[in-house]
């Protein structure tokens, strides 16, 4: 009779145990990646413009911090992993690269400067990869160049001149002069102004133009030239730096005495606040008048945005979090990371922001996201909207089957 098989010791049937429990949870559908967190590849111009972009990045870490304390999404958490642009397209292309080669993410987001949105949307088209462009306002990256595998949130160079082309039309003015960055988002935006202006007053007439470069104007010069045309109105596009100088030159040379100035961007927080009292009085601009909005959503964002930050946002901080929210809906909605489900995901999605809820038209995948109208004030010592007016962004938009038709075949 053969001797008993001697009992295995209690510490080896433990790690057989534990062994074959793994096995199990090995071969269980997805059990390898269940815990893994959904990354979200950001990408922007921190270095080169970084009083929007800094408020930008609150916006989203906060709408971050609220996704995954809701659970994150599809039982995971969400991890943002951001890249400095440095304002280059090549940089940005090098980015986007790594983080969908190496760092496996799941869809990208963000960027600033109209170029660099252009070339990420580009690398989204060729990768296959969503593409949820956050800022860069040029026209073309939806409609002329626009691809299946990219998204806009910002209202664009066509809406917000819509808005101001709306304003200006009722001015007397009939000679007008524009100053504009020399790239692709000051070019969009005084082309598609001048398109809408003039359809709405044949009347008018374009005696001068100035093309700085973006970041480097030397104002003196400018505001000279534009003087010397003897304009009745003025279209602006600088913002920034630029803004300021120009402003200030302006001023003093009295470019704007008697003059109307239509301005894009000039009410943002971000550019606004560093003139003080030197803001430009009287100026049509777009904005964003974080004080006086009072509507139950901006009020939640505003309380929980100085709760976590103890500072009042920017515009920035508006794009940042909208952006992620809508990112996180659509990921959401697609029920999975696959690109192909969130394209189709993201046509037509309803996303709720601080300034109402948008849609994400399907035909050429722009938000409806919408803009304040008003004019500018000093006000113990700041500049201030005044006279503010929400434009609803569908109200200001083609009708989508006719910018479906704008947009080449996916």
């Amino acid at each position: 009779m053969p001797a008993p098989l001697a009992p295995f010791p209690r510490s080896r049937r433990a790690l057989l145990a534990a062994g074959a429990l793994g096995l199990l949870a090995a071969l269980a559908p997805g059990a390898a990646t269940a815990q893994e967190p959904i990354r979200i590849g950001e990408i922007n111009s921190y270095s080169t413009i970084p009083a929007f972009t800094e408020p930008y990045r609150k916006g989203w870490q906060l709408a971050l911090e609220e996704v995954n304390a809701a659970g994150g999404l599809l039982g995971r958490k969400v991890e943002v992993i951001s890249k400095d642009d440095a304002g280059k397209p090549a940089d940005a292309i090098t980015a986007a690269n790594e983080l969908v080669a190496s760092d496996k993410v799941a869809m990208l987001m963000g960027t600033f400067f109209s170029h660099v949105g252009l070339a990420v949307s580009d690398f989204a088209k060729q990768r296959k990869v969503f593409f949820l462009a956050a800022e860069p306002l040029t026209d073309a990256i939806v409609w002329d160049k626009g691809n299946a595998y990219t998204f806009r949130l910002r209202p664009s160079n066509y809406m917000q001149a819509a808005m101001l082309a709306e304003e200006a039309a009722k001015l007397p003015a009939k000679r007008w002069a524009s100053i504009a960055p020399n790239y692709e988002y000051g070019q969009s935006a005084v082309a598609v102004f001048k398109k809408l202006l003039s359809e709405k007053r044949p009347d008018i007439e374009w005696v001068a133009e100035q093309w700085p470069p973006q970041g480097k104007i030397d104002a003196g010069p400018v505001v000279q030239a534009i003087a010397a045309a003897k304009p009745d109105a003025i279209l602006n596009v600088t913002f920034g730096p630029d803004l300021a100088k120009l402003v200030r030159e302006g001023t003093t040379r009295g470019l704007f005495k008697d003059r109307a100035v239509v301005s894009f961007l000039t009410g943002e927080p971000e550019y606004l606040d560093p003139m003080k009292d030197e803001a430009p009085v009287g100026w049509i601009v777009t904005g964003y008048p974080w004080q006086v909005i009072d509507t139950p959503a901006h009020q939640t964002f505003l309380k929980a945005y100085q709760a976590k930050f103890a500072d009042y946002p920017r515009l920035g901080s508006i794009v940042g979090y909208s952006a992620m929210k809508a990112a996180a809906a659509i990921i959401a909605k697609a029920g999975s990371t696959d690109t192909d489900k969130l394209v189709a995901a993201a046509k037509g999605i309803r996303v709720d922001t601080p300034f109402g809820t948008v849609t994400f038209r399907a035909g050429d995948h722009q938000s409806t996201l919408g803009a304040f109208v008003g004019t500018i004030a000093v006000k113990d010592g700041k500049g201030v909207m005044e006279g503010v007016v929400y434009r609803d962004g569908a109200l200001y938009l083609p009708p989508e089957a006719d910018a479906a038709k704008l947009r080449p075949a996916d």
